[in-house]
């Protein structure tokens, strides 16, 4: 199985702005070469220099979705990225965070980041931003990239 998180927002900007603003985000890091376009993030995607694959997405989730259903949130934008399992781990999740935590500060909405349909990363409703309280997922690090003002709670997945 992939290693795979999801950024999903739900905002009234088109996915085109998300991948202008992800574009910007990523080069301003040192995370995307020159070559990465927005297009190409709507596109065929692109890969960080970590080695992370990343796509802009447009979503449409069905009611029963978990992200519906569960963290009452209806995104309409999303970016997918899929971890290269042969470079280094942390250092791609590290760039998944610096990445959405760059979009949280970019783009308005409500907004989830998670892997899987299994750990909420972090979840944004309104101005309120709860971030999982495991410290094995949030290091000193990765907090630094969170704007703040945030809280630490668990989100769960119904197992429905």
């Amino acid at each position: 199985m992939a290693l795979a998180h999801s950024f999903s927002i739900a905002t009234p900007l088109p996915p085109e702005r998300i991948a202008h603003e992800l574009k910007d985000i990523g080069a301003a890091a040192g995370l995307l070469d020159a070559a990465v376009t927005p297009e190409s993030l709507l596109g065929e995607g692109a890969v960080t220099v970590g080695g992370t694959y990343l796509r802009v997405v447009e979503k449409r989730p069905q009611p029963w979705s978990p992200l519906v259903t569960d963290l009452g949130i209806t995104p309409s934008v999303g970016v997918a990225f899929r971890l290269a399992k042969h470079m280094d781990l942390a250092r791609q999740e590290d760039d998944v965070v610096r990445l959405a935590c760059g979009l949280l500060r970019r783009i308005p909405g409500d907004a989830v980041l998670q892997y899987h349909v299994e750990t909420v990363w972090l979840l944004r409703r309104g101005d309120d931003l709860s971030l999982d309280e495991r410290d094995d997922l949030w290091s000193p690090r990765r907090l630094g990239e969170v704007p703040a003002p945030f809280r630490r709670a668990t989100h769960a997945f119904s197992e429905d």
